[in-house]
């Protein structure tokens, strides 16, 4: 899709497109509404300028529109718009060891547990075994911190999300 296109579609099909880059409602509808933009990089500021607006409950909306990391029975029913995206950023899951994918089972539970929210990280380029270091890291911080860390890596996904709407 070109960005003329996105600046074009109807306000439904533009919502949509949106929502599948990032699952917070109010993001969606403040990109749909911003439109026209002049070029990809007011695109990408105001997607970033958008999303650090936001409360921490639109984080956490959006956050709830990931599979947990290596969650691929997740990724088949549950989150079917985003599956070709998320299997490609989770690539580096693929052909992990049986006991690294329980590590990150058990992680991926521990971490809900203690934060109330599945654990997000930008996987585009990272193998299961980094993803897991990162994980096991980030259990360690606070409420507060690991949420601002949590937002800017849905962030880079969303960036990496939209580079990937317009280039279909």
């Amino acid at each position: 899709m070109t960005l003329d296109t996105l600046n074009t579609l109807p306000k439904s099909e533009a919502l949509e497109q949106f929502s599948i880059c990032c699952g917070a409602s109010k993001w969606a509808e403040h990109m749909t509404a911003f439109r026209p933009f002049q070029d990809k990089n007011e695109l990408f500021n105001l997607a970033e300028r958008i999303w650090l607006s936001l409360a921490s409950e639109d984080w956490l909306e959006a956050f709830s529109h990931h599979p947990k990391i290596g969650d691929i029975d997740s990724l088949r029913k549950k989150f079917q718009k985003t599956k070709s995206w998320t299997e490609k950023e989770q690539s580096g899951i693929q052909g992990a060891g049986e006991h690294i994918l329980k590590d990150l089972e058990e992680s991926n539970r521990l971490y809900e547990e203690k934060f109330g929210y599945i654990f997000i990280v930008c996987a585009t380029g990272k193998s299961a075994e980094e993803m897991l270091i990162l994980l096991k890291v980030r259990l360690e911080n606070d409420s507060k911190a690991e949420l601002l860390i949590a937002a800017k890596e849905q962030n880079k996904i969303t960036q990496l999300r939209l580079e990937n709407l317009l280039s279909l």
